[in-house]
């Protein structure tokens, strides 16, 4: 296992509120029934109470990162900036001009990087969208514009592949919605793209990640590419790995923890324990919740499952934040909670980033004078995240082979 007392650096990109960053560097707040301790006895620092337990750190510090959304920025500064010295760490602006300026001499990635991190744009490649892929009629910028070849948003792995080729990390880690996996040959194109870079990378078969199977509340699926680089790993082992595939012992992608012959998925109402109703709590993101009102059967006007995993949480916000109850005349089955006469609302902001498995003291609602960040922008920048669950357990996985793999 990597020593934690030489952190590994993280070169972070499409970073949003840093969900994956915080999964990563670990030491948060879980759920106590996120955590499968006979598989994993060794995650937990300290048990804070009977719901709830801190995580232990990880190896990983994330030294860059980047977005074009200036919600995200403000968010992931606000909180990471009560963990460590963020100054310098977070860069607004596109990909694809961040590599421009790299090449021109203008800006310089940070150097010694171990590993490089990105969900790239999912829009063009979800079952929800309009799923253009890499034919997007979008900019990298974001918005509906003429552009070159390549910087469309479809197109912004192939930035992320120029990063990894300037930095030449030893292993990279990309996100995407499971969408891509039945979009032509998206998946195969991507991995090969991935595999052409520096000395080579082993890119082990791209995998589809249920989140409720790793103590995640909610329905998510995401496809992630892992690349071990070829210059830095030993060849022997990258040679075990690529014959046996999930069966060597130095596979990179984390063990499930949860549901058929596991430990039980965990649900919304074991998700939203100790949340007090929105006019009752002192926390700004559990007081603020969606008025969009309710428009029969559509998109967002379903009623969460309080004995079953979330939704999965969108980063849209008119009329698709799911109800966390419904009125009798719409349908609502929270028969408990209807009787105490508590109204028809949708989720609120805390609620969602528990579904995600956000710690509470991640400040998703707050204005301290000179940074603001709304509701709808929260909810959108928790929608874009990676559950810091799951990156824990990515992130948990490749710390625990990394002195195998790269004999540190």
């Amino acid at each position: 296992m990597a020593s934690k007392k030489n952190a590994l650096r993280v070169l972070s990109l499409f970073s949003g509120c840093g969900g994956l960053d915080l999964g990563l560097e670990g030491g948060f707040v879980a759920l106590k029934k996120s955590v499968n301790e006979e598989i994993h006895p060794d995650w937990v620092e300290e048990s804070l109470n009977t719901s709830f337990v801190r995580l232990k750190k990880n190896c990983f510090q994330t030294v860059f990162a980047n977005d074009i959304l200036p919600c995200a920025e403000k968010a992931w500064n606000h909180f990471f900036g009560t963990r460590k010295n963020t100054e310098g760490i977070y860069h607004l602006e596109s990909i694809v001009n961040l590599v421009k300026k790299s090449k021109n001499g203008e800006f310089a990635f940070p150097e010694k990087i171990d590993v490089v991190t990105g969900g790239f744009p999912c829009q063009d490649f979800s079952v929800a969208g309009k799923r253009l892929g890499f034919d997007s009629a979008k900019s990298h910028n974001g918005v509906n514009e003429e552009h070159a070849e390549n910087e469309s948003r479809g197109t912004l792995y192939l930035w992320m592949k120029q990063v990894i080729e300037i930095v030449k990390p030893k292993i990279f880690i990309a996100e995407n919605v499971k969408g891509l996996v039945s979009l032509g040959d998206a998946k195969k194109i991507i991995e090969n793209d991935f595999r052409n870079i520096d000395e080579g990378y082993c890119v082990v078969d791209a995998q589809v990640l249920k989140a409720w199977e790793y103590g995640v509340p909610q329905s998510r699926e995401r496809i992630v590419f892992i690349g071990l680089s070829r210059k830095y790993a030993n060849p022997r082992l990258l040679k075990d790995l690529e014959e046996k595939g999930e069966k060597s012992p130095f596979y990179p992608y984390p063990q499930k923890t949860h549901g058929e012959g596991l430990q039980k998925i965990v649900t919304c109402k074991q998700a939203f324990v100790h949340l007090k109703e929105p006019e009752e709590s002192y926390d700004k993101s559990q007081q603020i919740f969606s008025k969009a009102k309710y428009y029969g059967k559509m998109q967002g006007s379903s009623e969460v499952d309080l004995d079953g995993i979330g939704p999965t949480i969108r980063s849209e916000h008119h009329g698709n934040i799911e109800y966390r109850r419904l009125s009798v005349e719409h349908g609502g089955k929270h028969d408990e909670e209807l009787k105490k006469g508590l109204p028809e609302r949708r989720l609120s902001v805390r609620e969602c980033a528990r579904i995600q498995t956000f710690p509470d003291d991640y400040e998703f609602i707050f204005n301290d004078g000179t940074n603001k960040v709304s509701s709808s922008e929260a909810y959108k920048i928790i929608g874009n995240a990676v559950p810091p669950l799951l990156g824990y357990a990515i992130g948990y996985r490749l710390q625990s082979i990394w002195n195998d793999l790269f004999g540190e």
